[in-house]
């Protein structure tokens, strides 16, 4: 269960921007891998920080967490879901990003940076987007679907080398002298400022490949199909996606895995006509059954169900089955079916049929009363009566 964003940066849900930024500000400069070199725990830290910054620094993207939580921002069970690392420092960068051929974050850590060098940056592999179409029954109970997937994949060959004979087959890079990066110092009045920027010899790997795999040429991966199961929770509606970590594009030589992102379509329903969480039936009876009274057996989602029609039941009347609708995503809360009921009016009667209805046309019993004809109230008001 991810953590939630708010208690990442400690801040409360109704924090204002102002706040948010500074608690983020706080967290990156004390958990920054440059400053806790080697401390996995630090970098775990840093990378969440940054990951719930970018969710709450961001107006719309904030609305859907607030209403939806981690599903609402495409998270599934780990957090919100970056790309590759260049998204932790599009966050990071928002708060400390510069100018003057650098940025202040970089001038903060340059003492620190020394000679241990600095982190190879792998390039990370790109999102894939799929939809997903469900029918109503899936939507209500959730479901999971297999489908197959084209993509980039890990080269078997080389093992997502890129090197003929694996490891073996990379070098240093001479450029660079294996940091993967170029910097610059300048300085000025207003202190020191160091430009980085990624070796363009070696793309920011710090080794290059003298002997290219075969089979992918160099790039560690390959084109192929995988077979994907996509977990889908009860109550995901259409336009909600869902977004799989390291299911997307493999990386280059290794890089990390991009995202696989699962939007819901929701298939058209033989029955019924969903409106939120509630779902529309639409159900004929014959005046007999009107006036008589009777039961009607209707489709729902889990199967079908009887209702009870009373004597007397005109047409347009809604029939409530409460939580027999759609579930809400994440939450307990279901809607319900409303039943309309049409009374048939025949179109072709016999002659005998004809008659019997000719001596009964003018018997007070058939005729709107004038006390119905002065309240009788549209189809769409008594609809609304009945949630009123």
């Amino acid at each position: 269960m991810p953590r939630d964003y708010y208690d990442i940066l400690g801040v409360g849900k109704d924090a204002s921007a102002k706040e948010i930024k500074k608690a983020y500000r706080k967290l990156a400069l004390e958990y920054h891998p440059d400053r806790n070199p080697d401390d996995d725990e630090a970098e775990a830290k840093f990378k969440e920080a940054s990951e719930a910054y970018s969710v709450l620094s961001d107006d719309e993207k904030r609305a859907k967490y607030d209403r939806f939580g981690h599903q609402g921002v495409g998270a599934n069970g780990g957090g919100a879901g970056f790309r590759d690392v260049d998204d932790i420092f599009d966050a990071f960068n928002d708060i400390f990003g510069g100018g003057a051929g650098g940025t202040i974050f970089e001038d903060i850590f340059a003492g620190q940076r020394g000679g241990r060098g600095s982190r190879k940056r792998a390039r990370g592999g790109t999102d894939l987007r799929i939809t997903l179409p469900l029918t109503l029954e899936e939507i209500a109970e959730g479901t999971e679907k297999k489908v197959k997937v084209k993509k980039l994949m890990k080269c078997d060959t080389c093992d997502a080398t890129g090197a003929r004979d694996g490891e073996g087959g990379h070098r240093t890079c001479t450029t660079c002298e294996g940091r993967g990066e170029l910097r610059q110092v300048s300085r000025s009045v207003f202190g020191q400022f160091v430009n980085v920027q990624p070796c363009p010899n070696c793309q920011g790997e710090g080794r290059v490949i003298e002997d290219p795999c075969p089979q992918c040429r160099g790039e560690g991966r390959r084109r192929g199909e995988e077979t994907i199961t996509i977990p889908v929770p009860a109550g995901a509606m259409e336009g909600n996606y869902l977004s799989m970590r390291g299911a997307g594009n493999a990386g280059l030589r290794g890089g990390p895995a991009g995202a696989l992102r699962v939007e819901i379509e929701e298939r058209p329903h033989d029955h019924f006509v969903r409106e939120g969480l509630d779902i529309y039936y639409d159900h004929h009876i014959s005046f007999p059954d009107a006036a008589l009274g009777t039961e009607i057996d209707v489709p729902t989602l889990e199967g079908t169900a009887t209702l009870e029609v009373d004597p007397g039941t005109q047409g347009g009347k809604v029939l409530r089955m409460r939580n027999r609708g759609l579930p809400e995503l994440n939450s307990q809360r279901s809607g319900d079916q409303l039943v309309r009921i049409h009374v048939w009016t025949p179109q072709e009667l016999t002659a005998e049929q004809r008659a019997t209805l000719d001596a009964w046309a003018d018997a007070p019993e058939f005729k709107p009363s004038p006390k119905e004809r002065k309240t009788k109230k549209s189809f769409f008001n008594r609809v609304k009566d009945v949630f009123t």
